[in-house]
C-alpha cells in the first residue's frame, strides 16, 4: 500500500551554497499526492512537485523550479532517502531555497526517517514499468539506459583520470537495506580546484571538509579518507535513485550509466514519458 509519515520530521543543517541555517519539515500527505516541496520563506507561488518537468538545473545537484523563477534545490539525496524507506506521499517544508546538505551524503536522512512512524494509506502503491530500452547519451560517451525488469537494479561505472578515484563500478537491486548500509554513507565529491572557483564567485558558503570528499590530485583532503573504496562511484548511483524518484514513480527498471550525472537522469525520463510505448503503470 502507499505509504506517508504518521507525524511531522525536522531535520536541521546548513545549505550548501547560502551557508545559512536550512529547516526540512516533512509532513504527511494523501494517497496520489507524490512528494511536493514547499518554500515557508515565500507568501506565494511557493510549491514545487518533486517531478522530473519541474527540473530546471542540473548542474552539481538537482534543482526544481517555477514559473516565478523561484528554486528549491539539491532535493536527491532526501528524494532518493524517501524512495529507500518507502514514502510515497510527502509535503516536504523548508525554510529557504536549499535542503540542507548534511554530511554530503544521505546517512543522516535515513538513520532520522529510521525512527520515524509511517502509515499505510488506503490505495495501492503505483510503479513505473519500462518495456523498452529508453537510452539518453550526450555524444561524449556519457550515457544512462533504463530497460525492462522486475525491480529497480543500477549498474553505474565511472572512469577518472585520477589515480584515487580511477575506474570505479556498483551493481546492486536497490532494496532498503542495500541503500541505508551500503549506498547512503557514500559523500559527494569533488576536485579542490572546483571547490576554490566555487568559492571565488561566491557560492559553496557552507561547503567545508564536513559535507563533501575534496580530491587534491592524488590525495584526499579529508581525515580517514573514503568511507568505502568505491564511494564516488555509489554516490552516484545514490544521486541517480534521487533523480530518478522524480518520475512520480517507484520504478521498476535497470538502470545502466556510465560516467553520467543529474542532468542524464533527468534527459532520460523526458524522453521515457515523451512516448506512452515506452512504459506503463502498475499496481502491486
Amino acid at each position: 500500500m502507499q505509504k506517508t509519515l504518521k507525524t511531522d520530521v525536522v531535520i536541521e543543517g546548513i545549505g550548501l551554497h547560502s551557508g545559512c541555517k536550512s529547516v526540512l519539515t516533512i509532513k504527511p500527505a494523501h494517497i496520489d499526492s507524490g512528494i511536493k516541496f514547499v518554500r515557508k520563506d515565500l507568501s506565494e507561488n511557493n510549491e514545487f512537485p518533486a517531478l522530473y518537468k519541474f527540473v530546471v538545473d542540473t548542474r552539481n545537484c538537482t534543482c526544481l523550479g517555477n514559473f516565478d523563477k523561484q528554486i528549491v534545490s539539491t532535493i536527491e539525496h532526501i528524494m532518493a532517502s524517501l524512495y529507500a524507506f518507502g514514502i510515497d506521499n510527502a509535503v516536504i517544508e523548508v525554510n529557504n531555497p536549499e535542503v540542507p546538505i548534511m554530511d554530503g551524503s544521505a546517512d543522516v536522512f535515513c538513520k532520522i526517517l529510521s525512527e520515524a512512524e509511517t502509515v499505510d494509506l488506503p490505495a495501492k502503491r503505483k510503479f513505473l514499468k519500462i518495456k523498452k530500452s529508453i537510452k539518453f547519451d550526450d555524444g561524449k560517451g556519457n550515457f544512462v539506459m533504463l530497460e525492462p525488469a522486475e525491480s529497480l537494479q543500477i549498474h553505474f561505472e565511472i572512469d577518472f583520470p585520477s589515480k584515487i578515484v580511477g575506474h570505479q563500478e556498483f551493481d546492486k537491486v536497490i532494496t532498503k537495506d542495500e541503500f541505508v548500509k551500503n549506498i547512503a554513507p557514500a559523500r559527494t565529491f569533488c576536485e579542490k580546484y572546483q571547490v576554490d572557483y566555487l568559492k571565488s564567485i561566491g557560492l559553496i558558503k557552507g561547503g567545508s571538509l564536513d559535507n563533501a570528499v575534496v580530491l587534491d590530485g592524488d590525495k584526499i583532503l579529508n581525515d580517514g579518507g573514503f568511507r568505502m573504496d568505491n564511494e564516488c562511484v555509489v554516490h552516484k548511483a545514490l544521486d541517480c535513485i534521487g533523480d530518478m524518484y522524480t518520475s512520480g514513480y517507484r520504478l521498476l527498471a535497470k538502470v545502466t550509466a556510465f560516467h553520467s550525472g543529474h542532468f542524464h537522469n533527468n534527459e532520460v525520463l523526458k524522453l521515457v514519458f515523451a512516448d506512452e510505448n515506452n512504459y506503463e503503470i502498475v499496481e502491486e
